[in-house]
């Protein structure tokens, strides 16, 4: 019987995201890996996280990939970035980007091993713009962070599933589906707290796997969809 995995914010955690796929989900070709974005920023391997779920889709395994408020951090530095430097080596002071690095951006360009954007080899640029917003199953939202139900479209929102940080869920308003989401990290004891209670329709799966100091953090999590397992995965990389 195939199995539908959740993988939440990896934020630079190759080790971590690899240990967690090859060791623990163990994945069949038959089976579906979920991806609820921000792949990059913070921790060391940026790239590597990037390079390693090409190769999983190289290998024809079965993923779709949502986008994260750090992939559009990153794009819209990106594009706001001077292709060269202007007379005596001056060019126009790219503001996204000094922004962008205060937010783990300044890891992310270590891994390219770039300090202007632009060197960053374009199939990484073309593979970040073709994510998905939000990701609609048969009981189950998708989505990054979560939805805007201030709006009579939620979906229409779409600053909101990359960055909203509370929501008022109304389930029935999605065909009372879960929505699972990440973004905002939360305890592992509150994580279980929403698995468990599935009449709350949402599940919030980051653990802030960058945060390996803090107590009840520092994890990256896996949920299947069919059976609620929760595969738990310890920093690696920091």
């Amino acid at each position: 019987m195939k199995k539908h995995w959740v993988i939440p914010d990896i934020h630079g955690c190759s080790k971590t995201l690899q240990s967690l796929i090859d060791y623990q989900i163990n994945p069949s070709k038959h089976d579906w890996l979920y991806f609820l974005g921000d792949y990059i920023d913070r921790g060391p391997d940026s790239k590597g996280v990037i390079d390693y779920i090409m190769s999983l889709q190289e290998k024809e395994y079965n993923i779709r990939l949502l986008k994260g408020n750090h992939e559009e951090y990153i794009l819209k530095a990106y594009y706001a970035e001077p292709e060269k430097k202007g007379f005596l080596g001056f060019g126009k002071k790219n503001e996204v980007k000094k922004e962008w690095t205060h937010f783990g951006g300044k890891e992310c360009m270590n891994s390219f091993g770039v300090k202007n954007l632009r060197d960053i080899p374009e199939k990484y640029i073309h593979w970040l713009e073709n994510l998905e917003l939000y990701i609609d199953l048969d009981q189950f939202l998708l989505v990054h962070a979560g939805l805007n139900f201030g709006k009579e479209d939620p979906f229409e929102d779409e600053h909101a599933m990359l960055w909203i940080r509370e929501f008022l869920n109304e389930p029935e308003r999605i065909g009372n589906k879960t929505i699972i989401h990440g973004h905002v990290p939360i305890n592992l004891e509150l994580l279980y707290h929403f698995r468990d209670h599935p009449e709350l329709k949402v599940i919030d799966l980051d653990n802030g796997v960058y945060m390996k100091d803090r107590s009840g953090f520092g994890n990256l999590l896996a949920l299947e969809l069919g059976s609620m397992d929760l595969a738990v995965q310890y920093n690696l990389d920091m």
